[in-house]
């Protein structure tokens, strides 16, 4: 496989929440930007966690949405990447931890997200098909 770093191909314009904002307000920024997580940051961009759509639904049964924050249910053990991490040892991550998407961070401040989707689109440049 062609040695790509991330830094080429992340999403650069990351949407995100933080810890105080509630599942409700979380839900609509899922709904809003066609997405299926946020990155969780503080007010410097240093990623806190993540909260996924299957978090969200896992939580909102209760009847309290409006109430509960982010904080709350959010993972604050995430598996990321630096920019200089190559296509390979994303994608193979991803395979063995099954897992959707992967924060890029820099000294603990978010910079993109690699999800399947950049990688799928990756694949397909290698095959020459973009």
């Amino acid at each position: 496989m062609k040695t790509r770093k991330a830094a080429s191909f992340m999403t650069k314009q990351v949407i995100t929440a933080q810890e105080d904002m509630t599942l409700t307000e979380a839900m609509a920024m899922l709904v809003k930007h066609g997405i299926s997580c946020l990155p969780v940051v503080d007010a410097d961009q240093q990623l806190q966690g993540i909260v996924t759509e299957y978090d969200i639904m896992n939580s909102v049964v209760s009847g309290e949405a409006e109430r509960t924050r982010v904080g709350d249910v959010m993972h604050r053990e995430v598996l990321t990447f630096t920019p200089e991490t190559d296509l390979e040892a994303i994608v193979n991550t991803c395979l063995a931890k099954r897992i959707h998407r992967v924060p890029i961070c820099e000294g603990g401040r978010l910079v993109g997200i690699v999800t399947r989707r950049d990688i799928i689109g990756q694949l397909l440049e290698l095959y020459g098909r973009t």
